[in-house]
This record gives C-alpha cells, structure tokens and sequence, in this order.
C-alpha cells in the first residue's frame, strides 16, 4: 500500500530530475505547500512521458495508456484516495485545495492532441493547445498559491504561456525529433524559414523569426507581472524566482545568436539556488 509520504518523495524526486528550474523556485514557499506544487508536476510529467515516448512505442498504446491513466485519476478522485504512486498525491492535493477537476480534464486533452497534432497554422491555434497544456497548470497553481484577489488568474495564465512558449523555443530541435513543430507555420511562412527547420540551420530568417517569437514571449512576461504582486509574502517570490529564470533561458537563446539546433539554452544550478535563496532572504 503506497503511503502518501512516498507518493509525494515520488513527486518531488520528478520534479527535481527533470524540472530543476521549477524545483528550485518551489524552495522558497512554506513547506506545507512546496509538496503540493510537487504532486502536481509530478502528475503532467508523468503524462508527459508517456506522450514524449521515443521507444517506438506505437502511437496508439500511448494514447490507451494515456486515456487509462486519466480514467484512474479521476476514478481515485472520485473514491477519494488512490494507492498509485503518482496519483496519490495528485488525488489528495486536489482535493485538498479544490482545485477544479475540468482542469485536469483540458491539460489531458491537449497532451492528447500531442499524439496526433504536428503543427499549428496560427498562433490562435496553438493557444487553444497551450490553454490545456500550460494556461492551465497556472489555474491549477493558483489555489496552492493563495493570491489576495482573484484578478490573479488572467496573468497566471499569461506566465504558464510563457513558460511554455519559451520552452517551445529553446526545444525546436528536440521536437522535430518527435516530428512536431509549435512554432506558428503563418510566422514561419511570413519570415521564409521553411528551410530552417528541413535543414536545422539558423538561417538569417531564422533568426528574423526567433526574434519575433522572443518578442512575443517577453510581452507574455511582462503581462504576468502584475499578477505576482497579487500573490502573498512567499507566493509571489516563489513565482517571482521562476519568472526571473525561465525568461533569462530568452537571454540565453540570444546569447547563441538564435541558433537553438546548435546549442542548448541554459541556466546553470548554482543560478537556479542563488535565485531561490535571494528570494528566501528577502522575506
């Protein structure tokens, strides 16, 4: 019988191996909340994984396994408890901050489309994805948080887009591994960088493009903002310390001159522990 202790260390043994950035920004809310954020990165990486697969695993296993997975979620939510490892954790966070199930529900289907969904035409169209798969997780966020007024949610939303689409950018080469581009085709098609991404070579309109995109994801920033200070005492500096991180990964990306086929941009540990302990000490 799996113990909720274990199935939180669970969590949180996922989150810091394969979210350090996140990890490291959770060190500075109380203890009492840091295991919730855990649980529920420990949920969407592990459906993640099973979407990510890179085994040969036939798409359709990984869309049963993916569909089995949310069945028993929501079955355990239902019974109250569960005795799966992740899911555990995940039952008992939502329910105890009574996050909204239908949230579950949108970050689910849009790691469903991911199975079958190669490219977005339009920007419009790739925010109805990351409206489950990013917005979302700041929805789901927000109850753990606690914000002092709930105009909070809008810019909550802004900063999970945010992060996701400068995960996006940073990822561009691993993710045609998986045949998948999330950058807009209108935007590769207005600045000519088709051949970019048949050659991964960063073209002069590749880098034209890379620039509009960062643009457009520091705008996403900048509209979060004003929903951290509506977050209280460690709340707001946990957010404070993600937002400062995952946009320097933009600075990094400027740093290789846009060349994101060549080199990975990255923010070392040693900054990701700096930037958690000055937002500790400032408390």
């Amino acid at each position: 019988m799996t113990t909720l202790e274990e199935s939180y260390a669970h969590c949180r043994k996922l989150n810091k191996a394969n979210g350090t950035t996140y990890y490291w920004s959770t060190t500075v809310l109380p203890t009492v909340k840091r295991h919730h954020v855990h649980a529920l990165y420990g949920f969407c990486r592990y459906a993640d994984d099973i979407v990510d697969e890179l085994d040969g695993t036939p798409t359709a296993v990984r869309a049963d396994a993916l569909a089995d997975f949310g069945d028993r979620f929501f079955a355990d939510l239902d019974a109250g408890d569960s005795d799966d490892l992740v899911l555990k954790a995940m039952v008992h966070t939502v329910r105890a901050f009574r996050i909204d199930p239908d949230c579950v529900r949108r970050f689910l289907r849009s790691m469903t489309m991911d199975l079958t969904v190669e490219t977005y035409d339009t920007y419009d169209d790739l925010l109805g994805y990351m409206d489950g798969s990013a917005a979302v997780i700041g929805e789901m966020m927000l109850p753990i948080l606690e914000p002092i007024d709930p105009a909070a949610t809008e810019p909550a939303r802004d900063l999970g887009n945010a992060f996701q689409l400068t995960n996006f950018l940073r990822d561009i080469d691993e993710d045609l591994d998986r045949d998948r581009i999330y950058v807009p085709q209108e935007d590769i098609r207005r600045f000519g960088a088709e051949p970019a991404f048949v050659e991964r070579v960063a073209t002069p309109e590749f880098v034209d493009l890379m620039r509009f995109e960062v643009a457009r994801t520091r705008a996403l920033y900048r509209h979060a903002d004003a929903g951290i200070a509506l977050l209280p005492g460690r709340s707001g500096r946990c957010v404070g310390a993600a937002r400062v991180l995952y946009s320097r990964i933009l600075d990094e990306i400027e740093a290789i001159d846009h060349d994101v086929f060549s080199a990975r941009a990255r923010i070392p540990t040693w900054q990701k522990m700096t930037t958690a302990a000055r937002a500790i000490l400032r408390g």
